[in-house]
Order: structure tokens, then sequence, then C-alpha cells
């Protein structure tokens, strides 16, 4: 009997990766990690420390802006307080002068009382911004003489003041406003709310040009800064003017002085751009917005603002502004030069911002070229 050999036939199923060598593994089987492995190497989602110190870089500057507006707003506006507020009494007899030194004895800085003969030339003084109000008393009662469109919060003080003391004398006290505000802006707060406008469009256009137009000469900057600056002021007005029908004069002086205004913020930005970075913004934010409407006088004047913000109300641009544009609507015999001088001032040191921001963005320039050209000299002579 003949036995036949069994026939084996090779087997054709793909062996597992595991009995395969490394070297013919395909590549994904190789390299990618299964999902268990990756999960544990990510330590459940925790991220690294990189990742932190990322994420604590870019949170900088919403903290400081934070931390500035608090301190900035609150500081300016929680709790106002007068000193040296400018008032006055009418009268120039001797019990008269008694009466206003017994109020700056008592007021203990708080009020600056002067004494004017008559009710023609209180009025005038109010006119002139040189006091905010003025109290009269005579034999039928007492009149106090203020202003709404200088200060709606001044007006306030002085009624906090002067009322009392009618009161204690028995006499009933007729309120005069000597230069109220429109009917459309009876507060005259409309007048700040257009200084926020032309400042807010002022700064965000300023990082707008600095990054559009970093390869471009320094005039060709100014220039193009000049024209949004009186784009932005026009649209401003004619809003405010036009439209809602607040301002009472004087538009072209107010456009033009807008424009300045707006020019000096964003000349700034532009010249800050390449020293700062993107610490541009806030800084802008810092200089025109924290710093700006705090020390204003659009809410309190200086008279009822802390020292620091009654301080820089002497020569801050938004100040300047908002003095200038208050004179034009409510008291156009005012002269406007002091103001319009402080706002050039502004505009030039930011013309000079950016030529040295120019100067800075071109040795940098000549710095990187210098290097690169020293690299490829040194590639040239390693492969020689």
């Amino acid at each position: 009997m003949t036995t036949t050999p069994l026939r084996t036939t090779p087997s054709t199923a793909t062996p597992s990766p595991a009995a395969l060598p490394t070297a013919v593994l395909p590549p994904a089987t190789v390299l990618a990690p299964t999902r268990a492995t990756a999960h544990r190497r990510r330590g459940f989602g925790v991220p690294d420390a990189a990742t932190w110190r990322s994420i604590g870089s870019h949170l900088l500057i919403p903290l400081f802006l934070a931390i500035g507006m608090a301190f900035a707003y609150l500081g300016a506006f929680h709790a106002p307080s007068a000193h040296d507020l400018p008032v006055a009494v009418v009268g120039t007899s001797p019990e008269t002068a008694v009466f206003a030194q017994t109020l700056n004895d008592k007021g203990d800085g708080a009020v600056a009382v002067r004494t004017v003969a008559d009710a023609a030339q209180a009025k005038a003084q109010i006119e002139d911004q040189k006091i905010l109000a003025a109290y009269e008393t005579g034999t039928q009662g007492a009149t106090l003489y203020v202003s709404h469109a200088a200060s709606e919060a001044g007006a306030a003080a002085a009624q906090s003041i002067f009322l009392p003391i009618a009161y204690q004398q028995h006499l009933p006290v007729d309120v005069v406003d000597v230069r109220p505000g429109t009917a459309q802006d009876p507060g005259g707060q409309t007048l700040f709310f257009l200084l926020v406008a032309l400042s807010v469009g002022a700064y965000a256009s300023a990082v707008a040009i600095a990054a559009a137009t970093a390869k471009l000469r320094a005039a060709w900057r100014l220039g193009i800064g000049a024209v949004v600056s009186l784009a932005l002021s026009g649209i401003a007005v004619v809003i405010t003017g036009g439209v809602y029908r607040a301002l009472n004069g004087g538009e072209w002086n107010i456009w033009l002085l807008g424009a300045l205004y707006v020019f000096g913020i964003v000349s700034i930005g532009i010249g800050l751009h390449p020293i700062l970075g993107k610490w541009t913004t806030p800084t802008l934010t810092a200089l025109f917005v924290m710093l700006n409407f705090t020390s204003s006088g659009g809410v309190y004047p200086a008279s009822l603002s802390p020292w620091f913000f009654a301080g820089l109300h002497s020569f801050w641009n938004g100040a300047a502004w908002l003095e200038a544009a208050r004179d034009l609507t409510y008291f156009p015999d005012q002269s406007i030069g002091f103001a319009a001088l402080r706002l050039a001032l502004w505009a030039a040191a930011g013309v000079t911002l950016v030529m040295v921001g120019a100067a800075l963005e071109r040795s940098r320039r000549v710095v990187a070229e210098a290097t690169r050209d020293a690299r490829e000299a040194e590639t040239d002579l390693v492969a020689a």
C-alpha cells in the first residue's frame, strides 16, 4: 500500500504587527501612539507649564485694562468733593465781606469765595467761567446764580452749599440758570460724549493705521492720519449737530479742533507702535481713556475732582478740546486760544514720536540686513 504524503499550502493570512520586525512595519503602526497612550501623555488634559505661561502672557493686557479702568474711574468719580470751588457772594457791605470770609474759613479749602458788586457782575463772571455760582440775599429772599451749561455737577455742588445757608437765614431761594444748556442738551453733557466718540475712534484708528502703513514712509503715515482725523471729526460733528441737534453754533471750529485732537492721538499711536508693539493699544487706552475722560471735566469740574485728575486737567488734550468746544457752543465770547495751543502741542508731540519710530524702524532694518549679510558671508566661507 502506497502512502501519499500530505502537501501543505503556505498561509496567506496577514501576520499581526507584533510579529513583524520593526523595520517592515508601516509608519503609522510605528509612530502613532494608541489613544490610551496619548491620554496618559497628556496627563488627563492638564496643560503643561508652557501653556500656562502663554495663557498668563495673553491675559496681561486684559488684566492691565481692567485694573487700570477700575482705579481711574473709581478714583476720579466715586466720591467727588469740592476743593477751591470758585463761588461769589453779591454785595459790597462789610457784612457781605465778613460773610464771604466766614465761608472761606469754615469751608477749610472746599470753596474759594469772593465778593462781587452786584448781580450783573455775578452773571458776567459766571459767563466768563471765572466762578461757578454766586449767592445774593435781599429783603424778599435769596438768589443763587448758576450755569448748567458750564457744569451741571458744579451747579449742584453750589446748591448743596448755599441752600442750607438760605434755610438757616429763613429765606426762600430762587435758582437762576445764567447760561442753561440747549433743549437737546439740558445738562451740558453732550460734548463730553462727543469727546468719548472722538477718542475711541482716534486710538482705534491709530492702531489700524500703524499696522497697515508699517512699510510706508513717515510722511505718508502722517498724511493718512491727517485725512482720517478730518473724516472722523466730521462724522462725529455731523451726528451730534446734524442728527441730534445738540450743538448750538461753532460747528466748523468744533470740527477743526476735533480733527486736531484726533490727529494728536493718531500720530502718537503711530509713533508708539514701532516702540511698544502689542502694548500700543493698552498704552493708548491708558492715556486717552483712563486718564483722559477722568480729567476732562466732563463729569465733574476740576474743582470737584481729586487733586491728581485736577492737575491733569490743566494740560491734558481731552480737557483742552472739551473746554474749547464748550466755549464755542455756550460761551462764544470766550477765547479758545490756550485750548487750541494745548491741542497743537499734543499733535506736535505725536509728529515727533512718528519721526522717532520711523528712525527706530530704519535702524532695525539696517541691523537685520547687516546680520543677514554676515551670515551669508559666513556660509559662503564654510562652503569654500
